[in-house]
Parts: C-alpha cells; structure tokens; sequence
C-alpha cells in the first residue's frame, strides 16, 4: 500500500486527518502528517519530513499532499519528491485525501489521477447540482 504524507501550513493536515478518520470510522494506516508553522524554517523540518516519509513507506511508494503550490509547506515536500517512488500533490483538500486513500492500492500512476480527479470534482457550486 502507498503511505500518505500530508505536509500542510500549521493544522490543516491534522484537521484533514481527522476528518479522515471520521469519514471512515477509522485511522487509516500509513497516513502521517506535518504542520509548517508561520515561524519554522523549512529547511529545519527536513529530517524530520524525511523521518515521517520513512515510515509511511512500506516500500510501495508515498504520496505526499501539500496545500499552496509555491509555499513553505510545498517547497518543503518538494524536497522529498522521487519521480515514481515519492510523488506530490498540491491543493489538498478532504474529497482528494479521501480519494487518495481510496485508492493507494491500485499503483502510483492510478493513485495520482485519482486524487487529483478527487480534488478537482469535490469543488462545485452546490446551486447547479
């Protein structure tokens, strides 16, 4: 199975993994995350991101979600990134962590179009649906 690493300003990942958990009525396994605060530097929490990598990955892979593009969290993860063994995703939300997980089983290239897919299709107006 393909560990998920979320990396995420301040508390999202911890919100997002706990309503996860509820969501499934479970703590899904190989799921960690870490919190960036306003005043850490980056390039400090880089052994710990790797530490946290290392035991998510039961030697499948890890996905690693990320919320803005561009910032500290993300410049963080992108650090960790190995094309088709450590991949990332940016624009996390819950609809794509749920896919993510829904589907970290099915391979790095199925996991990856998924959870975008996940993402993306979670963002509607609700008054045309």
């Amino acid at each position: 199975m393909i560990g998920i690493l979320l990396i995420t300003h301040d508390t999202l990942g911890e919100a997002l993994l706990q309503c996860a958990c509820h969501v499934l009525n479970k703590r899904p396994e190989q799921l960690l995350q870490l919190g960036v605060a306003a005043g850490d530097d980056p390039n400090d929490l880089l052994p710990l991101a790797q530490k946290l990598l290392k035991l998510v990955d039961s030697g499948e892979g890890v996905l690693v979600l990320t919320d803005i593009y561009g910032a500290s969290p993300a410049n963080l993860a992108g650090k960790l990134l190995q094309p088709g063994r450590v991949e990332g995703l940016a624009g996390v939300n819950l609809p794509m962590l749920l896919r993510a997980l829904s589907y970290r089983d099915k391979g790095m290239a199925t996991l990856l179009a998924r959870a975008t897919g996940g993402g993306r299709d979670g963002v509607l107006n609700m008054l045309k649906h």
